[in-house]
């Protein structure tokens, strides 16, 4: 159950990213969350996996961390994707 505190921690890291970052009309409001979440989750398992308990920083700072790269990262990836798909279809429709 401790797990989901990471995946919740996560998905808010998510939501931060998704507000933060410019163009927030061209992608789904759905998709920094989630991706924190997953990541959060991923991590979480591996870390206690690995042995480290819920008493342990590193599991903190590292389930912080994951989301935020992760969210971040993508958010802006998919971004400049998708500026960069409309572009293209403006050109090529002449509008």
């Amino acid at each position: 159950m401790q797990i989901l505190l990471g995946v919740i921690l996560g998905a808010v890291v998510g939501l931060a990213a998704h507000v933060a970052l410019p163009h927030r009309s061209l992608r789904g409001v759905a998709l920094a969350p989630l991706a924190g979440a997953a990541a959060a989750a991923v991590v979480w398992t591996a870390l206690t996996w690995a042995g480290l308990g819920v008493d342990s920083p590193i599991l903190w700072i590292v389930a912080v961390l994951a989301p935020a790269l992760t969210s971040f990262v993508l958010v802006t990836l998919v971004s400049r994707a998708r500026l960069t798909r409309d572009e293209a279809d403006r050109v090529r429709l002449g509008a």
